[in-house]
């Protein structure tokens, strides 16, 4: 399930299987221009940059955002038939793609309101389920999830911590656990070592 699956860094993810996608490009090295698609969870800079979308993209890509990002996008020339505008709780299928939009916001703290309408992904690729939980804390809309991998957020300050991850892997559906969101802006070597202690779920370190 993770042979095709790469981190850049932080919450930088890319799978490539039929299709090429990314989530939340940030900090890419090189010129790939190989996105089929690119999903964004938010518009902070390390979700949605557009320096580093340049880097991925090419004339067919297809993106999945939020609207406070199509004026960018456009801006670099992405067609507005290219551009989906997504909210939470919903299921959408483009172009072979089903993927759901899952909610994503912060409980006690103000960096991701949850009246912003920001997300989390389940995307289904070649019978496989990815959740992508986004900048979130551990909020009662996912208590349930059921996926084949979690991409979940560790480092704390923006997004839950190691603990509230940690209680949140081992409740949901899913056979592997992905920490992510820490060890370049926020969260530690120290986070990521709790939380492999704390879940009870099989983890897979992808961030080096």
């Amino acid at each position: 399930m993770l042979d095709e699956v790469k981190i850049n860094c932080h919450s930088s993810i890319k799978i490539q299987k039929d299709k090429t996608i990314y989530i939340d490009p940030f900090r890419i090295k090189n010129e790939f221009h190989d996105a089929d698609f690119v999903f964004i969870t938010h518009s902070h800079y390390d979700h949605f940059s557009t320096e580093d979308i340049v880097k991925i993209s090419k004339t067919s890509t297809v993106f999945i955002t939020m609207l406070e990002t199509k004026s960018d996008l456009e801006l670099l020339g992405i067609p507005e038939d290219q551009i989906i505008i997504v909210k939470p709780n919903n299921d959408y299928e483009i172009k072979g793609i089903k993927f759901k939009t899952v909610p994503a916001y912060n409980k006690n703290k103000n960096f991701h309101p949850k009246e912003n309408n920001w997300v989390g992904y389940i995307i289904e690729l070649n019978g496989t389920k990815y959740y992508i939980a986004g900048d979130t804390d551990n909020i009662s809309e996912i208590q349930n999830i059921e996926c084949d991998v979690a991409f979940l957020p560790i480092g704390g300050k923006y997004t839950m911590n190691a603990e509230e991850a940690a209680e949140l892997a081992n409740r949901i559906n899913t056979k592997v656990i992905v920490p992510i969101h820490y060890g370049t802006l926020v969260g530690t070597q120290e986070d990521l070592e709790k939380f492999i202690k704390l879940t009870n779920k099989k983890a897979e370190i992808l961030i080096k």
